[in-house]
């Protein structure tokens, strides 16, 4: 039996109170710090087990760093003997210095968690949004877009308005599409169309003739040729707007005279117009005195365009124009749909 001093024994015992005291009141510390994260988060998983021994061990370094130990006195009463401390020793060992240690602290996810998440839900909204904004849906025939940009062209010839009256209804921004809407019903978008029954040639269907003089008025820089796409689309627009507007031409007495065109008619202005209200002035065709800016309007006078250009149209293929002409942006309309496969190859 190995016989202990009383100072020995009071040595061991202060030092095993100062370690436990210092370790449980890092501890109370290191809690509360976590308890006002997770009030400020409110995020957190649950972590089973307590600190890592290094964790205890680093905490305990930077409790003790820079700081001499403060000797303290014998705890006061009766000195135990050294027999009796002696036995508990060897029969309890030492007091475990974690008493009245609190449960182990709740971890909060990292930052880097969040992040991840974030991006990956970023990245799933972008590839969602791309999906339905570049998916494959209906759309107009490849030949329409060509078309569109020979308009452009044929459009910059400022000898298509009518005359005297100045209609441009064929180029203007929001009605040019009736160009590409008749190319596509008449030629289905093909420059090098012919007609052997009716004689009709061109991207816009014409007989030479009645194209001859009608681009006299244009005044082109070259030879009129009917199967050059510019040339007959500048030929039909300036058509259109006759039709729309009338026009003046100087008859074989030298005199002007007035052709009346669509909207010189007061039925006509009340369909497209909603009035049937007529501006008339001396050798000028008549106009309707409102403009034409509905799109049931426009689409009224669409179709009646198209019987003048296409003699002998039936009431269902003007029908037709006017439906594509409406729905230039909307070519997923079940009607426009439906129109498209009666076309040769579908419109091309």
């Amino acid at each position: 039996m190995i016989t202990t001093s009383n100072e020995f024994e009071n040595f061991i015992d202060t030092e095993d109170e100062w370690f436990s005291d210092i370790e449980l009141k890092v501890l109370d510390l290191e809690q509360e710090l976590t308890e006002w994260r997770e009030s400020r988060t409110r995020e957190f998983t649950e972590v089973s087990g307590p600190p890592p021994r290094r964790d205890r061990d680093m905490l305990r370094a930077r409790g003790n760093a820079g700081r001499s130990r403060p000797s303290r006195p014998s705890p006061a009463g009766k000195p135990r003997k050294p027999s009796d401390r002696a036995q508990v020793l060897i029969e309890q060992g030492r007091r475990p210095a974690g008493r009245g240690r609190r449960p182990a602290r709740r971890a909060r996810p990292g930052r880097g968690l969040k992040i991840g998440i974030g991006t990956a839900a970023g990245l799933v909204v972008l590839i969602a949004g791309a999906m339905i904004v570049f998916r494959n849906g209906p759309s107009w025939p490849p030949s329409v877009a060509t078309v569109t940009s020979q308009i452009t062209t044929a459009c910059r010839n400022p000898n298509v308005v009518s005359e005297p009256g100045q209609v441009n209804f064929a180029c203007d921004t929001d009605t040019s599409q009736i160009l590409w809407v008749f190319a596509l019903l008449t030629s289905n978008n093909d420059p090098g169309y012919a007609d052997a029954r009716t004689g009709r040639k061109g991207l816009e269907p014409i007989t030479p003739a009645q194209g001859g003089q009608i681009a006299w008025s244009l005044n082109l820089h070259h030879p009129y040729n009917p199967l050059n796409p510019v040339d007959s689309l500048a030929v039909a627009a300036r058509a259109i707007n006759n039709i729309i507007g009338g026009a003046t031409l100087t008859g074989a007495n030298g005199k002007p005279t007035v052709q009346p065109g669509l909207e010189g008619k007061p039925e006509n202005c009340a369909r497209y117009t909603g009035s049937p209200a007529i501006v008339s002035r001396a050798g000028f065709p008549g106009r309707c005195a409102s403009p034409v800016v509905t799109q049931e309007g426009r689409g009224a006078l669409v179709a009646d365009v198209y019987r003048q250009w296409m003699p002998g149209a039936s009431p269902v293929a003007a029908q037709n124009a006017s439906v594509l002409f409406q729905n230039s942006g909307n070519p997923g309309d079940p009607q426009v749909q439906a129109i498209l496969k009666t076309l040769p190859d579908h419109g091309g």
